[in-house]
């Protein structure tokens, strides 16, 4: 099933993946680590998925040794939950325009509209209520949940996965601002989800002001998250939920931007980088580094500012009660 080794009873009747606190004897568990061996020391699962390093480790339980647990666990996932079925068809409340063209076996659910000109590959999925406007381009397997909406001058790569609520290609947030309030800057450029990208819930990828907003293949977008005209995310990164990347903001490939992040306009962050929760990046990020805080700065030296505060703390009474002293004596 998973490509491993088994120790132990080999007929279990395995139907579900559970942790190893909460799982009964059907189910599968997965053991990731020596951390998690007083959990497994108690675990009623059928059987572990585990590593090398811990087969003996294990005591009585039924073990499948694995080169990569996470990996296993995967591809267990898919053998043991599968997603429900999808036949192809096109709902009768479906409104579809003009010139519009399908690949094979799509799905199109309930009150779905699809605008004129609209170019849909093969084994597409869309969701109830879903709007995707003139000239979208989607490439084959593309899934769009329910209350996804597509804007024009959007291109959705093949098995681009956008969950709900999430919007793509909307208009970018430009104005400039005189005397007499804030005028709309023109938005003018397209929006480019590459290959195998997922957007989650809620989350909006602006339209670009003049050039596209690129996100490359491969990226993961967590929920409620916000990527501004202009940006351009590299290949196969992590945007955790919550964070906020500024307009025109270059990424580069295998960056991780941890939840609530905030990353300021016209920036650079260059591959590998990783970036804190809650970090407020003000400057760029050279390739490689890790940051922290606000302002963002290198992570060890975060920890030693916060280490540094935190053994000041219990002094801040006898400093405030020694400014007192001198100020009664001033006085």
């Amino acid at each position: 099933m998973v490509g491993g080794r088994l120790y132990g009873q080999g007929d279990l009747p395995l139907r579900r993946l559970r942790s190893l606190e909460l799982a009964e004897a059907d189910a599968l568990a997965i053991c990731l680590g020596p951390k998690y061996l007083p959990a497994m020391a108690t675990t009623r699962a059928g059987a572990v998925l585990l590593p090398e390093s811990l087969r003996d480790s294990a005591g009585p339980v039924t073990r499948i040794v694995v080169a990569d647990p996470a990996q296993a666990m995967a591809e267990a996932a898919r053998l043991l939950h599968p997603r429900a079925g999808s036949r192809p068809q096109i709902d009768v409340s479906a409104r579809i325009g003009v010139g519009t063209t399908m690949g094979e076996s799509p799905r199109i659910e309930a009150f779905v509209v699809i605008g004129a000109n609209v170019t849909i590959g093969r084994g597409v999925r869309i969701g109830p209520h879903v709007v995707i406007e003139d000239g979208v381009v989607l490439g084959d397997d593309v899934r769009l949940d329910a209350g996804v909406v597509v804007h024009s001058h959007a291109v959705l790569g093949h098995r681009v996965w956008c969950k709900s609520r999430s919007v793509i290609a909307g208009e970018g947030f430009g104005f400039h601002s005189d005397a007499s309030g804030h005028r709309r800057s023109p938005q003018v450029g397209g929006c480019l989800l590459g290959d195998d990208v997922e957007v989650g819930a809620g989350s909006c990828v602006d339209r670009g002001s003049l050039d596209d907003t690129v996100i490359g293949r491969g990226t993961k977008l967590d929920n409620l998250v916000h990527v501004g005209h202009n940006a351009r995310l590299g290949e196969h990164c992590l945007v955790m939920a919550g964070t906020g990347v500024s307009g025109s903001v270059i990424i580069g490939d295998r960056v991780i931007l941890a939840g609530q992040a905030g990353i300021a306009g016209h920036l650079s962050i260059g591959n590998d980088a990783r970036v804190g929760a809650q970090a407020g990046v003000i400057s760029s990020v050279p390739a490689g580094a890790s940051v922290s805080g606000y302002p963002a700065r290198p992570h060890r030296e975060f920890l030693r500012a916060m280490a540094a505060l935190y053994r000041l703390t219990p002094h801040v009474d006898a400093l405030e009660a020694l400014g007192r002293a001198e100020e009664q004596d001033d006085g």
